[in-house]
């Protein structure tokens, strides 16, 4: 049997649902999750395995632009560090609002290899499909995304479609990185 590994960094800037994502993602509560901004204050890792294929997850603090004590930059360091070697990164943003730090974000993934996939959270608020639409057409137009998914992390919509996307998505070459197969959206 072949085994597959491959490594998942989850940014965004804070309060968009990335501790809540990986605990949905792994089935239990291994991530703190709060109300309150910058809960997650370091890197924490899950991994997941199911038949051949192991997902490392690398929760990271929320991204932010005010970086005047020295825990918020020790945090966006974190932040930045953790997608630099791994296979897949997962850019969760709020579907309600793009701001200056989810700008702060897409630059810091958009200089790196792996490829990422924008997860749109909180589509639980939606109340017609038609209306998130036009929320993913301008999200699309800001960076040429592998894929754009739309979910709740804290329902479960879509993430069982997530989860299938980030287990199918390397296609091993000699060198072992990995590549998304196919470039789209995932509409709900």
């Amino acid at each position: 049997m072949t085994q597959r590994t491959g490594y998942v960094a989850i940014v965004g800037r804070p309060n968009v649902g990335k501790s809540t994502l990986l605990n949905r993602i792994l089935g239990q509560k291994l991530s703190i999750t709060s109300r309150k901004p910058q809960t997650t204050r370091h890197q924490i890792l899950g991994i997941k395995t199911e038949g051949d294929v192991q997902v490392v997850y690398v929760d990271t603090p929320g991204m932010h632009k005010h970086q005047e004590k020295a825990i918020n930059r020790y945090m966006n360091k974190a932040a930045t560090t953790a997608v630099k070697d791994v296979d897949l990164i997962l850019m969760l943003v709020d579907r309600t609002r793009w701001t200056e730090e989810d700008e702060m974000v897409l630059q810091a993934v958009k200089s790196q290899r792996a490829p990422v996939v924008l997860v749109v959270n909180k589509v639980d608020f939606v109340r017609e499909k038609e209306e998130l639409l036009p929320v993913l057409q301008e999200l699309s137009s800001r960076h040429n995304f592998d894929q754009i998914i739309p979910v709740s992390a804290k329902t479960g919509h879509n993430v069982e479609r997530l989860e299938n996307l980030i287990e199918s998505c390397w296609a091993y070459t000699q060198a072992g990185r990995a590549q998304i197969l196919s470039r789209g959206w995932s509409i709900l």
